[in-house]
C-alpha cells in the first residue's frame, strides 16, 4: 500500500509480484501508479542485481547529486557517464504498463515473475528468487538496524 502524496514526491512502499509479458512489459501496481500519476520513470541498474525505477521527480534529485559529484570530483566523470548510459526513460501506457528493455531484463535476471518492492522514493524490480536469497544472506544483520528506525 502506498502512502499519500507529499511535497517531496511519491512514496512507494509494499511489494507486489507481477508477470513480465512476452513483449517485456510490466504492469505497475495501482497504488504505485497513483503515487506517480502522469510521471515518466527512469529505469537503471544502480545496484545489482535489481533494477531501480525512479519517478521523474525523484530522478531529478539523482541527476543533481551526479552533477555535484562530478563538480567536486572530476575523476567521477566516467562513473557518471557509465551510470547515465544505461538509463532508460519509460512512460506507462494506458494500462499502466512499462517496457523493460531486454538488456535490463537480462542484467536483473527478470524472466517471468517480477517482484516490485517499494523503496520510498523509487521502486526496485527484482527476480523474486534473487530477492529471497539476498534477504536470507543478510538477515542476521537486520536486528542492528531496527532500533535506529522504529522506536
Amino acid at each position: 500500500m502506498a502512502a499519500s502524496h507529499s511535497p517531496r514526491g511519491a512514496k512507494f512502499v509494499g511489494s507486489f509480484v507481477h508477470q513480465l509479458d512476452e513483449k517485456g512489459r510490466l504492469a505497475l501496481p495501482a497504488s504505485y501508479r497513483r503515487e506517480a500519476a502522469d510521471q515518466r520513470f527512469m529505469v537503471i541498474q544502480a545496484y545489482a542485481p535489481a533494477l531501480a525505477l525512479y519517478p521523474e521527480v525523484a530522478w531529478l534529485e539523482v541527476e543533481e547529486r551526479l552533477r555535484d559529484l562530478v563538480a567536486r570530483n572530476p575523476e567521477a566523470r566516467m562513473y557518471a557517464l557509465s551510470v547515465l548510459s544505461s538509463v532508460v526513460d519509460v512512460v506507462p501506457d494506458a494500462q499502466g504498463r512499462i517496457l523493460i528493455p531486454a538488456r535490463l531484463q537480462e542484467l536483473a535476471e527478470l524472466n517471468g515473475q517480477v517482484l516490485l518492492v517499494g523503496a520510498i522514493d523509487r521502486v526496485e524490480l527484482w527476480n523474486p528468487g534473487r530477492f529471497e536469497e539476498e534477504v536470507a544472506a543478510q538477515a542476521g544483520r537486520f536486528e542492528q538496524f531496527a532500533p535506529q528506525i522504529f522506536r
